[in-house]
């Protein structure tokens, strides 16, 4: 291996470090944020201190930032599916869920994203592989849910509820992802990202301004330390690292991100904050995460060489 090959494989290793690990701990952060914050008003400051300054960065060392009416559109429908629903989604049901437990309900994202694109779009086909990865992925989540199914306490009822903004949160995420992935904008993705991070924010804040959020904010040193890290290691450092291997490394390696960021986000949150972590909990996520790898695995293979074309053709629209 020569010199310029072992600094690459050292880049590419430090990179995803950084996306399994800063991600990861995004769940706790949030968690501890909303215990002072309402989840719309972070939203809203996190976005709008991340996008303008990301847009401004790039300005800077001359990228074009400016977008088209359409982009527009597209990055506001994107920020509202991913920002405001997926994203502020997650962290209004950590008001009554662990983070831990979030992190594994929001890993059926890709499961989301098979469902969506087969029987939704209709742009790919569900195989055998992914069929048994999606029922698999049902008996994984009864699996983890089931103390809480079976109990009969107001606080299990609360959890429930947060449960189910979880799984309206990682729908959301994920049809904003394949139409993220189907549509051409005439920026690159960074600028992209930034805007639709603008937009995210502006409509964050349009919600908390009219629910009243900003009224019941506690500042704290350690909601703003929260803060702090989303937009440094969520937004900017974690986010970049991700596009970076992108370009460097084969997408189903990326695509690894999805099974280590919950395994990151329950250890914290059993560190950090004490969470419970019992059998049922423990099953439950070997479950989930085989069912997801089954449902990957799919879809790569149904991606023969005669599809391919309409594949392109699909995501240039």
């Amino acid at each position: 291996m020569t010199p310029a090959e072992k600094q690459q494989k050292l880049r590419v290793t430090i990179a995803f470090g950084l996306v399994y690990v800063l991600w990861g701990g995004t769940y706790l952060a949030m968690k501890v944020v909303v215990q002072h914050i309402p989840p719309y008003v972070m939203g809203a400051i996190r976005y709008l201190i991340a996008g303008p300054l990301m847009l401004g960065y790039l300005a800077l060392i001359g990228r074009r930032i400016r977008i088209t009416r359409q982009d527009a559109m597209r990055l506001i429908l994107l920020g509202i599916l991913m920002l405001a629903v997926g994203n502020m989604g997650v962290a209004w049901a950590e008001e009554y869920v662990p983070s831990g437990l979030a992190s594994l309900i929001v890993a059926i994202v890709p499961i989301w994203v098979a469902m969506i694109e087969a029987w939704v779009l209709r742009v790919r086909r569900m195989s055998l592989m992914g069929i048994t990865g999606l029922a698999l992925g049902v008996a994984g989540m009864l699996v983890l849910l089931w103390p809480r199914l079976a109990s009969g306490t107001h606080l299990g009822q609360l959890e429930l509820a947060g449960i189910g903004i979880l799984l309206v949160a990682s729908m959301g995420w994920a049809l904003g992802s394949v139409l993220s992935g189907r549509w051409n904008l005439s920026v690159d993705v960074f600028t992209a990202s930034a805007w639709q991070m603008v937009f995210g924010g502006i409509i964050n804040a349009i919600v908390a301004f009219s629910s009243g959020g900003f009224h019941k904010v506690a500042w704290t040193t350690s909601g703003a330390l929260a803060i702090l890290y989303l937009v440094t290691c969520g937004s900017w450092i974690g986010f970049t690292a991700y596009i970076w291997l992108l370009e460097h490394v084969p997408t189903p390696k990326v695509a690894t991100y999805a099974y280590v960021n919950p395994v990151v986000a329950v250890y914290l949150g059993w560190f950090f904050l004490h969470e419970r972590i019992d059998g049922w909990m423990l099953a439950g996520t070997v479950i989930i995460l085989a069912a997801v790898a089954l449902v990957n695995v799919s879809k790569l293979k149904t991606l023969k060489a005669s599809e391919r074309p309409k594949e392109l053709l699909a995501t240039s629209s």
